[in-house]
């Protein structure tokens, strides 16, 4: 398949589809590989990632093996991707195994060609166990569980001292404006304002009225939450197939940080409860669609590292319900703006960012949040 010829990626359900972004060809990957000289000549294309809001594969070369990624110039810049490689840099100049981002021939981390603009990381060690399961599905054991949180606390702790700002507004960014304001509505007023795409969608739909009663029926009280947790770079999309696993079940490599930002560290967690504890693609097909196991799991491996106290587990949890908000009307903005695609706009809104939060208000969801309060 060294040309993508039948590639198909992961789409919004469970059935694979034909991608936005065509795979990379052998042709286009030897032309971007001239200006990356560290990485030699191309030997040929391995594998075609089937993640949906990029194009990756696995190349070998003359000097071993690579994963290039082409991103359309409307979702990452050279600029946006400097931002991400930043925060790759610290994590790794800190201890933790993070992807080794090859620098171009005039020394910056990505390059523009055409209307892609790539990045080229050096193949990570550990094995990628989840890289054909969809995205956000849940942990293979409560071992893995486990040992994902142990990582994530390691992130957090390599984490500190990164003082960046927030990144700029771009497509696919997981950040945090809205649920810590002490006005959430008015904080969600001036994110959508600040997305032209984003707001036109919206212009036609009762938007304020939904996300009004979602925050009367989960957020309050939140803001003053947040008062004392000091923000932190963190991952935002932290799941089994963004990690590369040794074979004694331990995460040896953290990759995928395209959703990274200014957060903290409950928001984090949070993310990483909600994207796998959860199995979201079977929403509507029955209730046994959540594993307090795998969360308890999770934080269990998270305080071997970093111990939680009773107000940080009360902060996560009451985050739970909506902490997928911002990155859902971020993705809402991609579809609407970037694709032109209203249909997937609206299930992004209908299914995701309003149906996330609804189940979470559900007898379902509420005894999900009891179980895991209880026990811990």
């Amino acid at each position: 398949m060294a040309e993508g010829a039948g590639h198909l990626v992961h789409g919004m359900g469970i059935d694979l589809e034909a991608p936005t972004w065509p795979a990379i060809t052998d042709d286009e990957a030897a032309g971007v590989l001239v200006q990356f000289p560290s990485a030699g000549r191309i030997q040929g294309l391995r594998w075609h990632s089937p993640r949906p809001f990029s194009a990756a594969t696995l190349i070998d070369t003359t000097r071993g093996s690579f994963l290039l990624k082409r991103h359309d110039r409307q979702v990452r810049s050279v600029s946006g991707l400097a931002q991400e490689h930043a925060f790759i840099a610290h994590l790794a100049a800190a201890g933790l195994a993070v992807p080794q981002v090859v620098p171009a021939a005039d020394g910056t981390s990505a390059i523009a060609v055409g209307q892609g603009t790539y990045e080229l990381h050096r193949r990570s060690a550990g094995a990628d166990l989840y890289r054909e399961r969809p995205s956000w599905t849940p942990f293979l054991s409560p071992a893995h569980a486990h040992a994902a949180g142990v990582a994530l606390a390691r992130l957090h702790e390599a984490s500190r001292g990164f003082e960046a700002p927030a990144r700029t507004v771009q497509p696919l960014v997981a950040s945090f404006t809205i649920l810590p304001a002490t006005e959430p509505m008015a904080a969600a007023e001036a994110y959508v304002a600040a997305r032209p795409a984003l707001a036109a969608f919206l212009a036609g739909r009762p938007w304020r009225g939904q996300l009004a009663s979602l925050f009367a029926a989960s957020a309050d009280g939140l803001a003053s939450r947040f008062a004392g947790h000091n923000p932190l770079w963190t991952h935002n999309d932290w799941h089994p197939s963004n990690l590369l696993w040794a074979p004694d079940g331990t995460v040896q490599t953290v990759f995928d940080f395209g959703l990274a930002d200014r957060t903290s560290a409950v928001h984090d967690l949070a993310t990483a409860i909600e994207r796998t504890a959860i199995a979201w693609l079977r929403l509507g097909q029955g209730d046994a669609i959540a594993d307090p196991d795998a969360a308890l799991s999770l934080l269990a491996g998270y305080a071997t590292i970093r111990p939680l106290c009773c107000h940080e587990i009360e902060t996560i949890l009451r985050l739970l319900p909506l902490v997928h908000i911002e990155f859902a009307l971020s993705e809402i903005a991609y579809f609407a703006g970037v694709l032109c695609d209203p249909a997937a706009a609206a299930l992004a809104w209908d299914g995701y960012l309003v149906g996330h939060a609804e189940w979470f208000l559900s007898a379902s969801g509420q005894d999900f949040l009891a179980r895991i309060g209880g026990r811990v």
